[in-house]
């Protein structure tokens, strides 16, 4: 059950990336590299622990787009066992939330 979750959460953070090159012309190679490397959930992980907003995030903000972020993702219900209450409480502090 675990590495369901963990694959759909993988595939989850490929669809973004393809999401935002389709709908707002933004390609983020680096990040999708991350995600093949390191996996959906550690590259997620990664970027929250980072002490700002990663580039990719600056540009959907200024494309209006922040649905299509990380921090995004990882608050949605089906995600939110995956992450620690420090991880939720980044990405709703970097939304705005």
């Amino acid at each position: 059950m675990a590495d369901s979750i963990e694959k759909r959460f993988g595939s989850a953070m490929e669809n973004i990336y393809f999401r935002a090159k389709e709908e707002t012309g933004y390609q983020a190679s680096r990040y999708l590299q991350m995600v093949h490397e390191r996996g959906g959930i550690e590259t997620a992980r990664f970027l929250l622990a980072q002490p700002g907003v990663s580039d990719g995030f600056a540009v959907l903000w200024e494309k209006q787009r922040l649905d299509l972020t990380v921090e995004a993702l990882v608050l949605e219900p089906e995600w939110q066992g995956l992450f620690t209450e420090g991880e939720k409480a980044i990405a709703k502090r970097r939304l705005g939330k």
